[in-house]
C-alpha cells in the first residue's frame, strides 16, 4: 500500500493547488489566503483574498490570477496589490471555484451553478472564459454538472474538466480564439466523484475523489490504473510538481464546509509517482 507524507498541516481547507516556479501554490479557503510552500515545507503567505480564494493561474507576464469565490470575481495581483480583473457575476449563478489559465493568458473558470443542499436539486453551471483583455465570455452554453478541476493539454489544444455531480471528466477542443468545441466524454468514473485534477505526460488524469478518500489515475475511456488512499481524510484536489514533476501533492481535509475553519484538519500530503506532470497548470 502506498503511503502519503504530510508536507503541511493545520490548514482550514486547501484547494486549487498549482506547481509554479519551484513551489506549490494553493488557496486556504477559510483563512482567505493564497499560500506557497516549497518541497521542504517552508510556507509563505502570498496575498489575502477577503471573499475567499479558489482557483489560481498566471498570466504570460507572471502576474497571479485568483478566483474570488463568494463575490464571483477574477482578481489579479499587480505590483501595487490585488485588483479586479473581471466581474463574473453576470454569468456565474453561484460561487466561483476552480480555474485553469492557458499559455495565452485565457482563464477558464467554473462555478457551483446553484446552492446545493438536501431538497435543492443542483442546476447546470456555465463555464466562463476570461480573455487577457478582461472580456468575459460563456465558454459552454450547455452547462456542466458542477464544473470543478480543469486542465489543458501541453499543446494547448484540449481542455478537460471534472463534472462533480456528473461523476465524469469532459473534454473539449480549444480554438485559436479560445472558443471550446467538440464536447465529449473523456471518462465516466462513477461511483467516484471528480474534484481537483491534474494531467500527466502519458495523457492520464489524476483526480481527487473526496467521497472515496482517494486519488485515482484515470485514462481516456475510464480505465483506472492506480488508486492512492488518503485514509480518514477526503482528497479534494491534487497537483503534480516537484523538481521532476513526479511528486503528487494532495489537498486533504475532514470536510469542505464552514466547520473546516475551526477543525483545521486540512493538509498538503505528498506521494511519489512514476509519470511526471504535463500541460497547464
Amino acid at each position: 500500500m502506498v503511503e502519503t507524507k504530510v508536507l503541511l498541516d493545520g490548514l482550514t481547507f486547501s484547494e486549487g493547488p498549482r506547481w509554479h516556479e519551484g513551489r506549490l501554490w494553493f488557496s486556504d479557503f477559510y483563512d482567505h489566503v493564497v499560500v506557497a510552500v516549497d518541497e521542504s515545507g517552508n510556507r509563505e503567505d502570498i496575498v489575502t483574498v477577503p471573499n475567499q480564494p479558489s482557483g489560481l493561474g498566471w498570466l504570460p507576464d507572471g502576474r497571479l490570477l485568483v478566483v474570488s469565490m463568494t463575490d464571483r470575481k477574477l482578481m489579479r495581483l499587480d505590483p501595487g496589490g490585488l485588483v479586479e480583473a473581471a466581474d463574473l457575476s453576470n454569468i456565474a449563478t453561484h460561487h466561483c471555484n476552480d480555474m485553469v489559465v492557458d499559455g495565452k493568458g485565457r482563464a477558464y473558470i467554473g462555478n457551483f451553478g446553484s446552492e446545493y443542499s438536501p431538497g435543492n436539486p443542483p442546476k447546470p453551471a456555465k463555464l466562463i472564459r476570461v480573455d487577457p483583455d478582461g472580456s468575459v465570455h460563456v465558454a459552454d452554453e450547455q452547462g456542466l454538472a458542477f464544473p470543478n478541476g480543469t486542465v489543458i493539454t501541453p499543446d494547448g489544444g484540449a481542455l478537460i474538466i471534472g463534472e462533480s455531480f456528473g461523476a465524469c471528466l469532459t473534454a473539449y477542443d480549444i480554438g485559436e480564439d479560445g472558443a471550446l468545441s467538440n464536447r465529449r466524454e473523456f471518462a465516466n468514473i462513477a461511483p467516484n466523484v471528480p474534484d481537483g485534477i491534474c494531467l500527466d505526460a502519458e495523457g492520464a488524469i489524476w483526480s481527487a475523489c473526496p467521497v472515496k478518500n482517494e486519488v485515482i489515475r484515470v485514462h481516456e475511456g475510464g480505465e483506472i490504473s492506480q488508486r492512492i488512499s488518503t485514509g480518514e481524510l477526503g482528497a479534494f484536489a491534487c497537483m503534480l510538481g516537484g523538481s521532476d514533476r513526479r511528486t503528487l501533492f494532495i489537498c486533504t481535509s475532514k470536510t469542505s464546509g464552514d466547520e473546516a475553519a475551526a477543525l483545521r484538519s486540512s493538509r498538503i500530503e505528498t506521494v511519489k509517482v512514476d509519470v511526471p506532470g504535463a500541460g497547464w497548470p
